[in-house]
Order: C-alpha cells, then structure tokens, then sequence
C-alpha cells in the first residue's frame, strides 16, 4: 500500500527549492516526461544536459525551453543513441569533458511495445537493448563523476514490469523464439529496475554512500512514447486512453522522476516512487507498490554478470 510521505496531495514541484549550481543529466529530454522534467528543473535554475538522440528535436526543445524560461536557461544537448554501445561511449565521454559535476543521472529515454522483433547494431533484442544495455553503459561511465558531488542515479521504470514474464529470459534474452512487444518491453524495464536494485546492494555491501539510487515511474502519461514506436492499433487505443481521467499530463508524469533526482526527504531506496491514485497509474506522487519479482536477489546478480559482459564493462564499486 502507498505511504503518505507528502501527505493528500503527494509531491509536487511546489516543494522544489532553488537549483542553482546543480546540474542535472537527463536521457530523452526532448519531448514527453524528460522534457517536462528538465522544464521544471531549469524554472529552479538547475543546469540541465539532455541526451538526446535526434538533435533537430532537442535543438527545437531547447529553443521552446529558452523561450518559456528566458535565455539565461543553462540547458544544453549531447547526442546519444542508447542503442548503439559506440554512441554510449562518446556521449560519456563528452560529458566527462564538459560537464564537470552531476548531482542525477536521470535515466528518462525508452522505447516501448516495437511491434516487431529488432536487433540494435549491438545484436540485442531492441528495447532491451535500448532500455536496459545502453543505461546500464552510461550509468558505469559516469558513475565516479556522479560519486563526487554525492549525487542520484534515478531509474525511470514502468508498471509494464507487471506483466510479461515478471523474470528475465536467460536462455532467450533476445527473444529468438516467441517474440511480443509487450512481453519484451516488460523484460527490459523490469532489467532497469533490476539494475538499479542490485546497484543498490552492490553499493551498500562496498560501504559506499556517495551514491543513492531511486526507482520511479511515470503511471499512465500523455508522452510520446507509445506514439513513436508502437503498432497501429496500440497507437489508436493509446490516443482513445488518453482522452480519459485513466492518463495524467506528461507534466504530472515528470514529477516522480524530479522527485527521485532531487528530494532530500526520500529515505527509502528499496521502493518504487510513482502516482499512487487509482491502478497507481494515476494520482499523488509518493511511494508505491514495490512487488518482490522485481528484486529477487538470484536473477539479479545474474543479470548484473550478463548485462557487465554484454557491453563490455566492468563495474568497479
């Protein structure tokens, strides 16, 4: 059952306090919760670094930014592709260059239900490659850098980790044989969530506190990600949801993922933040439901070694 910790209302940008000298990291910031998060960031005067794949979408983004906010917004791009290992090395890279502090990593980017099977240039099933394999790069790159200032890595799952096979699918990670969007969209932001708890345990039994990691998710947003990469018919039945009180704005579904990056009062690690009104899809943002499939300690550490040797990096804790 959800706690309360920010009473009727849940969390809102309302308790946000000035940003200034902060600089927050942000994957898929040009449109959809990312956007809306970086948004809310910068009125605080946080600097924000987006990593976007498509850079005439994010240079639009940071004019409509500037725009609403007025030029002195500290809001800049470095283009990623998530699902190209090589793109993930230079984008860690340039920021290791030019951005000297990170007080979150804010791992927003997704790509969701892709209605056939596809292999990145990597060779990984799509979302998982994309979701999962690329974050999980970008987050060992720039872990120290985050470790400096006592910073977050904030992992923006979703509730689709729920449905599927609620494991992950060793003997087919890939999904060769038996391939859905769904299903495989759940395995991969299920892997995100894992990573992030297992980072978590990884941290703690190496004494460390110089980097805490939350797990939020969006509920049910008006964003573009079923938009962009979903089937025809998802994409109808998508547009008819979101004509319903079932799907909040994009603005509300950023509010757990800034929460995560930025609220001192967050305790507990081990949880999953989000809307906590009707379904959790909707509502209050606070702590919600976490279920344990999410956190089993076996498929975890499996996934940990599996995930090191797929991209070729070795987390040093």
């Amino acid at each position: 059952m959800a706690d309360a910790t920010f009473g009727p209302k849940g969390w809102t940008p309302e308790r946000l306090d000035d940003q200034s000298g902060k600089t927050y990291i942000i994957t898929g910031a040009n449109a959809g919760a990312g956007f809306q998060a970086a948004r809310i960031l910068l009125k605080k005067n946080a600097k924000v670094v987006m990593l976007n794949r498509s850079p005439e979408k994010s240079e639009a983004a940071i004019v409509d930014l500037k725009q609403e906010i007025g030029a002195k917004a500290d809001v800049s791009f470095i283009r990623i592709d998530l699902s190209v290992l090589d793109s993930v090395r230079e984008a860690a890279e340039e920021v290791l260059k030019t951005v000297p502090r990170i007080d979150a990593l804010i791992n927003n980017a997704a790509i969701a239900q892709v209605p056939t099977r596809k292999l990145t240039v990597d060779g990984f099933e799509s979302q998982l490659g994309t979701n999962h394999y690329g974050h999980f790069l970008l987050n060992g790159l720039l872990f120290d850098r985050i470790a400096e200032c006592k910073g977050r890595i904030v992992v923006v799952a979703s509730l689709g980790y729920n449905m599927g096979l609620k494991t992950i699918k060793f003997d087919d990670i890939n999904w060769d044989d038996g391939y859905g969007a769904n299903t495989a969209y759940s395995q991969s932001k299920l892997a995100q969530m894992m990573f992030a708890y297992e980072l978590q345990d990884r941290l703690a039994a190496a004494g460390r506190k110089d980097v805490e990691v939350f797990v939020c998710h969006p509920g049910s947003s008006a964003t573009s990600l079923i938009t962009t990469s979903g089937s025809r018919t998802m994409r109808f039945i998508w547009w008819l949801m979101t004509k319903t009180p079932m799907v909040q704005t994009a603005e509300q579904g950023s509010y757990p993922e800034v929460m995560c990056a930025t609220e001192q009062a967050l305790s507990e690690q081990r949880a999953l933040y989000g809307p906590t009104g009707r379904m959790e899809a909707v509502g209050p943002v606070d702590k919600g439901t976490l279920n344990v499939h999410a956190h089993d300690k076996t498929v975890m550490e499996r996934l940990w070694q599996v995930s090191e040797k797929a991209v070729g990096f070795e987390w040093k804790l």
